[in-house]
């Protein structure tokens, strides 16, 4: 079975940049800024001297044999698992944006934690989006809880698996805890970023350390930034995320052997002229692509980017910058496409770019599928029989397989007018927020009890109180 995709580095290139990597590990090293962890690499047997730690090859090594290659992240009540594998594409929202597209006024405001819950509403009705994120960091809530809050509200909001972005280490049993009162604590992984370049702070990677204790899946999603925090190079800006995400790894792998770990491409390109850190610029895809390039080098599920814009505004940029990077994400095979929905490089996010996101992950997913060159894909005997000047219309064969073509929801194949006739010359964008509110005012497939819904209020609470006394 053949299927599309887009290669840039071959099996060759791929083994320049481990290499080089390794050279960076054992000569330059990493900054661990964890006194419990340079304590477990030290006995481990890597060179630490203050909080520079350094790495033999062998470590690394071992590290990359010790990984799972594959591993599930369940639902809750009836949602699908996810296979965390090479081969399997899955896509889903993002975190933790400081704003809005309020979709009443079409205002940019700040988040707040209805929103979170009402955008996890409307990307568990979405048949293409697997897996949830906050699309918000709420500034109605205690900033002690910030990220405790919308675990909660996304619980209330989906039953299809979460991926989270806690603080640090300690809040990792808090989340799980929440997502075991809501049905299932397998059905949380935890993402988790070092300080480019080259170091791990302690928020990291105590995350790191609490995911492998608990087999909790962990996402570690290294960001350099071509220009500033890596030189301004594909090629290098991919060997400095790598030593950020293979030391984090060996660190992982030391704690328990086998906890399930996704090599996360979040490598970035600097505007200079802007000052801004982009998501849609072609060096910036370029380069999260060659990660998950690498990462299928090592066998490891990875996680990147898909339909997400720089645009302010819901526009033509947003439209094409979602479908372009959907695809593009598509083509790279990566297993958990993430930020579904994005709008100006991360900082905002909406109910409309979510579903518009969901139609375009749902036309690359098509693009994806495999291709048989079989006897029945050829269908050689269809062609003899139909003959010069024949026609397929007619044929079971044409009946048996017509369905498989993707349809979509809100693109307008229609003549002129057709689409006059049936909607009045709707256009997408109005498809687009008739379907947000349409997919608002149903019921929730799963939705949680009252006294289940107290209990999480109580956790974070609990929360709160804790960490506001620390």
């Amino acid at each position: 079975m053949a299927y599309p995709r887009l290669t840039i580095m071959d099996e060759r290139d791929a083994q320049r940049v481990h290499d080089a990597t390794l050279r960076v590990l054992s000569e330059a090293g990493v900054d661990v800024l964890h006194e419990p962890t340079l304590a477990l690499l030290r006995e481990a047997g890597a060179k630490v001297e203050g909080n520079r730690v350094r790495f033999a090859p062998q470590m690394v090594d071992e590290a990359l044999a010790a990984a799972p290659g594959s591993w599930p992240l369940e639902g809750r009540g009836s949602a699908a698992a996810l296979e965390l594998k090479q081969g399997n594409t899955y896509f889903g929202t993002g975190s933790d944006c400081l704003y809005v597209c309020d979709r009443a006024s079409g205002e940019r405001r700040r988040v707040k934690l209805a929103d979170v819950e009402s955008m996890a509403h409307v990307a568990d009705k979405l048949p293409n989006l697997e897996f949830v994120m906050s699309m918000g960091l709420p500034d109605d809530v205690d900033m002690a809880i910030d990220d405790m809050a919308p675990v909660a509200a996304m619980l209330r909001g989906t039953s299809k698996p979460l991926i989270v972005a806690p603080k640090d280490g300690n809040a990792v049993e808090p989340i799980l805890e929440l997502a075991r009162v809501a049905g299932n604590e397998r059905s949380v992984a935890i993402y988790s970023m070092p300080a480019p370049p080259l170091m791990h702070d302690a928020d990291a990677i105590t995350k790191v350390v609490e995911c492998a204790k608990r087999e909790v899946p962990l996402i570690y999603a290294s960001a350099p930034s071509m220009g500033s925090t890596s030189p301004w190079s594909v090629a290098a800006t991919l060997v400095v995320g790598n030593a950020e995400i293979l030391s984090g790894l060996v660190v992982h792998q030391l704690v328990k052997p086998g906890a399930p770990f996704v090599y996360g491409t979040a490598f970035g390109v600097l505007d200079m002229a802007l000052t801004v850190e982009t998501y849609a610029a072609p060096e910036q895809l370029l380069s999260d692509h060659v990660g998950c390039e690498l990462a299928e080098f090592y066998g490891l599920p990875s996680f990147y980017y898909g339909a997400v814009s720089d645009s302010k505004v819901l526009d033509p940029q947003w439209a094409a910058e979602s479908a372009l990077t959907a695809l593009l994400g598509a083509f790279s095979r990566g297993t958990l496409l993430h930020d579904v929905g994005y709008l100006e490089s991360g900082m905002q996010s909406s109910h409309e770019s979510i579903v518009l996101g969901d139609e375009v992950a749902g036309f690359a997913r098509a693009i994806l599928r495999q291709m048989p060159f079989d006897d029945e894909g050829l269908a050689v005997d269809e062609i003899l029989l139909a003959g010069p000047g024949g026609n397929h219309l007619a044929r079971k064969y044409t009946r048996r397989h017509y369905r498989e073509m993707w349809r979509p929801s809100l693109f307008e194949r229609a003549t002129y007018d057709r689409w006059m006739e049936e909607s009045g010359g709707k256009d997408c964008m109005q498809k687009v927020r008739e379907k947000v509110e349409s997919l608002l005012a149903e019921p929730r497939a799963e939705q949680l009890d009252a006294a289940t819904s107290a209990r999480l209020d109580e956790i974070v609470d609990e929360a709160e109180r804790q960490r506001s006394t620390t």
